[in-house]
Parts: C-alpha cells; structure tokens; sequence
C-alpha cells in the first residue's frame, strides 16, 4: 500500500458515509493481514552515506 493513501484526509458529510465507512473498518477488523516475506537485504545508511548516494557525481 502506498503511503499516501495511508496518509489521506477523508471528509465525511453525510451520515449514510459515516455508517459505511464504520461498517468497512469493522469488516476490515475481522480479516487477517497478510504475511510478509522479506526477499531482499536492507541496511541503515547515516545521514553522510544518503548525502554522499544522492549527490552528483561530480561531486563525488
């Protein structure tokens, strides 16, 4: 899922879209999430490792 849809504002005007929205987080409550299986490595870069990877290469 993308992060800006996690970070969506929703406005909610009328009462019938309050009870479905209510209904399918409820709903959503109930199901499982799915698991997830790392393929790739990952590592935690410092600030001068991400500065020094976006730089240009003339800059290197």
């Amino acid at each position: 899922m993308a992060t800006k849809s996690i970070l969506k504002n929703i406005n909610i005007n009328k009462k019938h879209m309050g009870r479905s929205f209510m209904s399918a987080l409820e709903i959503a409550q109930d199901k499982p999430g799915k698991e997830v299986i790392i393929s790739k490595s990952c590592s935690v870069l410092k600030k001068e490792q991400i500065k020094l990877l976006f730089s240009k290469d003339d800059e290197k």
